[in-house]
């Protein structure tokens, strides 16, 4: 028998070196080279699935015009957040990537949306649950099991038979490292294991048109584990992320083949399991917030959805000579680069001074059209005044203090009067039609008026 063939893998980009390196040479990073063993037998499983072709003839090329394109019906998962999502639903044959830090919740949604689909015969493979363990979880998520089954199984090839017997409509399949095929004399859990049971479940998905649900570990730094052509092979990739020590986690897709990424699904822990966050702006919001300094309220897009934050800052006086700068929730950088705006255009002195920010609901937010929110709650605790609590505030602010347009305005707009705000600003740049609204919309052209109108009320 041949001696296996040993190449080195970088876990960050791909990239494939004959030797153990300690820097990739391609994307920089230190200590991501891990072994993989290179067989034959490892090969023939993505030869035949490129022979074989998804759809029609393998190797016959056609011409577009003459491809007969027709809507892929998608499956209706019982989940709102979720077909936001995926885009409308499931699409059959699909191969889908749930990521997430340990504990967020991952395994928990997945149960729970199968256990929702009641009228549709499901499997959930689990590698890292006894049955016993997945029937106690369960239990206390309320749902449909009538027609879910459970297999407790690390060998891809049983878990493939398993399918071709039961033939279910959905497969979950927890955890993808947990997982290893015979193809190859590898470890479970290796870069060449990964891979390879990830291309065996393509193939089978798009053949059998099934779709199928495999669940994926992050490292340290945040992304998903295992090789970076993991996320190639897949048709969409979903990112479950949010602080666990708020109740409120985030659905998010890096990747889908079948529809956008910019939507984003809202979810709430509770003791019978996750239950979707229709209008995430009645729960960001405190009541308790007039009369407070250092809070304002910010009209915020995540993908196509809108909804406000309560944005919240705290200014003291530096207690150790070096001033602090701390955010949570929002990027850091850029809170660096409001702060030196606020002093060079506005003229107020944070040198000598601690700037704490916290985005309310353990949230992290990237829009960039809460700027100018930013600015109002530091500005709300520097001068220990509190704003009207009335105000909803939209707009990105530029280096030379100017406020510029954003996206989706009347969006925005709309969401802040259906909560009950009296007034909205946004940049003075975007027309809109304040007829058509019931809600006082302030334009502003410079951090400078904005700040005069809020100070006067």
């Amino acid at each position: 028998m041949a001696k296996p063939t040993i190449q080195y893998v970088c876990s960050s980009c791909g990239a494939k070196a004959p030797q153990l390196l300690g820097r990739c040479p391609v994307c920089g990073e230190w200590g991501t080279y891990e072994e993989e063993v290179l067989q034959r037998s490892g090969l023939s499983a993505k030869r035949s699935f490129s022979e074989r072709g998804l759809t029609g003839e393998a190797g016959v090329p056609q011409r577009l015009q003459d491809v007969v394109a027709t809507e892929e019906m998608r499956i209706d998962m019982h989940n709102g957040e979720l077909n936001r999502v995926l885009g409308g639903g499931l699409v059959p044959g699909s191969l889908v990537l749930l990521g997430g830090e340990p504990g967020i919740g991952k395994s928990t949604l997945a149960l729970q949306v199968l256990m929702q689909l009641g009228e549709r015969k499901t499997l959930y493979a689990s590698g890292e649950e006894s049955v016993r363990q997945l029937k106690l979880r369960a239990e206390r998520l309320a749902g449909n099991a009538e027609n879910l089954y459970i297999s407790s199984e690390t060998s891809l090839e049983r878990i493939l038979e398993q399918v071709k017997e039961i033939e279910p409509e959905v497969v979950v399949i927890d955890s993808i490292q947990t997982i290893g095929t015979e193809a190859i004399d590898a470890s479970i859990g290796s870069l060449s294991q990964v891979r390879e049971c990830a291309a065996r479940i393509l193939e089978f998905a798009k053949t059998r048109n099934i779709p199928f649900f495999i669940i994926g570990h992050i490292n340290k730094e945040g992304s998903l584990a295992g090789p970076k052509v993991l996320e190639h092979i897949v048709d969409t990739v979903l990112q479950f992320e949010g602080d666990q020590q708020y109740m409120y986690r985030i659905l998010r897709a890096q990747k889908n083949r079948f529809g956008s990424t910019a939507e984003l699904g809202i979810y709430e822990m509770r003791q019978d399991g996750l239950r979707e966050v229709t209008n995430p702006s009645e729960l960001l919001l405190s009541t308790a917030r007039e009369g407070l300094s250092g809070i304002a309220i910010a009209a915020a897009v995540e993908g196509v959805r809108p909804f406000l934050i309560e944005v919240q800052a705290l200014v003291s006086s530096a207690a150790y000579g070096t001033p602090q700068r701390s955010s949570t929730g929002f990027d850091g950088r850029r809170l660096n680069m409001l702060l030196a705006v606020l002093e060079k255009r506005v003229g107020f002195k944070l040198l000598q001074k601690d700037v704490f920010l916290n985005i309310a609901g353990g949230l992290r937010v990237q829009d960039p059209a809460i700027d100018l929110a930013v600015l109002a709650a530091v500005l709300s605790s520097n001068m220990d005044i509190a704003l009207d609590a009335g105000t909803c505030l939209c707009g990105e602010v530029g280096l030379a203090g100017e406020i510029r347009s954003v996206n989706r305005i009347e969006q925005r707009i709309q969401e802040a009067q259906k909560l009950g705000f009296k007034r909205i600003m946004i940049p003075a740049e975007q027309k809109v039609d304040s007829s058509r609204f019931k809600i006082e919309i302030v334009p502003v052209k410079k951090v400078t008026d904005a700040f005069r109108m809020l100070i006067k009320g």
